[in-house]
């Protein structure tokens, strides 16, 4: 067991490379997230509801399985 602390290293060459290779894409801000937010809901479809459920045959305790109007 070790008590001393680890530490995880990115590098920061590959950072940086990374930034600048990105640089022709857009900016990331919050304008351009709310955007991309109200494309995705705009572009979104109405979903039509479940329809309801079959009656559901309730066994009475007693009865015995019959089934009938006169038993």
């Amino acid at each position: 067991m070790t008590d001393t602390q680890l530490e995880l290293s990115l590098g920061a060459s590959r950072v940086t490379q990374s930034l600048r290779i990105n640089r022709s894409s857009p900016p990331f801000t919050a304008r351009w997230w709310f955007n991309q937010m109200h494309q995705i809901v705009d572009r979104a479809f109405d979903w039509r509801p479940a329809p309801p459920p079959r009656p559901e045959q309730i066994w009475l305790p007693g009865t015995r399985g019959r089934v009938g109007a006169n038993s």
